[in-house]
């Protein structure tokens, strides 16, 4: 009995030692607990800042650039797919501007009136029915006008102005064969025209003349008042001055090639410059020149005529001239035997590529077929005179 008192009294006091032990312990392990949580929070802090950075590194990249906002697309096995996004998107996006760049283009470049539109010329009724709004035929030989159309009409000609500038050089007898080279003073920086002709080529002065008056090369027309003795100021006053010679009252030149709208003439101005350039035998072989082969370097460049007529066996031309730029329409002026006369025609302002020469062929069929009932119209029999105006 005494023995087990003794035991049971032990196992009091073991249990005792323990539960004083567990409290000691207590706060120490709740302490550690608090210090453990306390450590994990700063960790599972940074892992919330991390995703919506992402999110945000994401969105920034679809603002800069719409080509690149399906990079980060996964397939079915979580592989990043980038190629191939990016490869559809960007050519749909070149379609999209070509597309819209094609439209603006359309719209924005509406079609520029020629000064001959301007002033209503366009609107005129005419017997032949012609394309052009100014027109002259006269017998060169008689003087007689044989049609005319707004034929006192101030417009700029284009590049009927080389006509002017190869008669100034034919009449001051310098030499052909004299060298001259094109520089960069000789661009065109009116139009934006091209050239064949590249700077640093070296022609003679009757090359120059050749392409001028043939193939109405800019380059060439400019080289040859640019090395004109005396300088371009020079050479533009002496165009003036041939004019006024010639009686042509109604015309005026601030540059040889024709290039600016400023270059202007009637008609009749031109009749006369036609008949007098005919005269000249140079300007009569290298205007009615079909075609030239220019050994440019190792190149050979071939120019051909600007006025395809030329090359009709049904044309008998003495001397031609064609022009063009948006101001002044298509022009032509001409000397062609035609029914046994010899014609002098000029077109001015004439609407579409083909329709000086459709006009000039018009005029030709007329003169070969007057007096029949084709066309009623009754040949204008006045003289053509130069007359000062003011």
């Amino acid at each position: 009995m005494v023995k087990r008192e003794l035991r049971f009294g032990g196992f009091l006091r073991v249990l005792m030692m323990a539960l004083i032990s567990l409290s000691v312990m207590w706060p120490v392990a709740e302490s550690a607990a608090s210090s453990s949580n306390k450590s994990k929070k700063p960790v599972a802090s940074k892992t919330a800042k991390k995703q919506p950075s992402k999110a945000t590194r994401k969105e920034a990249t679809a603002r800069k650039s719409t080509r690149t906002k399906t990079a980060s697309a996964r397939n079915k096995k979580g592989r990043t797919v980038v190629a191939q996004r990016r490869e559809a998107v960007p050519a749909t996006i070149r379609t999209a501007v070509r597309s819209s760049r094609a439209e603006v283009v359309r719209v924005a470049a509406p079609a520029r009136l020629t000064v001959g539109e301007r002033l209503g010329l366009r609107s005129s009724d005419d017997p032949l029915d012609l394309n052009s709004s100014v027109a002259l035929v006269v017998d060169q030989d008689t003087s007689e006008v044989l049609f005319s159309k707004n034929d006192g009409a101030v417009l700029p000609i284009a590049s009927l102005t080389k006509l002017m500038t190869g008669l100034v050089v034919a009449d001051a007898n310098l030499p052909m064969d004299e060298q001259i080279t094109i520089t960069t003073d000789d661009i065109d920086t009116y139009k934006g025209s091209g050239s064949r002709l590249a700077v640093g080529t070296t022609l003679s002065r009757g090359e120059l003349m050749h392409l001028a008056l043939m193939s109405s090369e800019n380059r060439a027309a400019h080289a040859l008042g640019r090395t004109f003795p005396g300088g371009m100021e020079h050479f533009v006053r002496l165009m003036n001055a041939k004019a006024r010679e010639l009686g042509m009252y109604d015309t005026r030149y601030v540059e040889p090639t024709g290039l600016l709208s400023q270059n202007q003439s009637s008609a009749r101005d031109l009749a006369t410059l036609v008949s007098v350039a005919y005269q000249r035998p140079i300007l009569r072989e290298l205007s009615t020149s079909p075609g030239y082969q220019l050994n440019v370097g190792r190149r050979v460049l071939q120019y051909n005529n600007s006025n395809r007529l030329v090359h009709n066996p049904e044309w008998n031309i003495g001397l031609q001239k064609t022009g063009y730029i948006s101001e002044a329409g298509r022009c032509l002026v001409m000397q062609a035997s035609v029914a046994g006369r010899k014609l002098i025609m000029v077109f001015l302002d004439s609407a579409g590529k083909v329709s000086r020469l459709q006009d000039a062929e018009r005029v030709r069929r007329w003169v070969e077929n007057q007096g029949t009932p084709a066309v009623n119209h009754q040949p204008v029999t006045q003289t053509l005179v130069t007359r000062p105006q003011g």
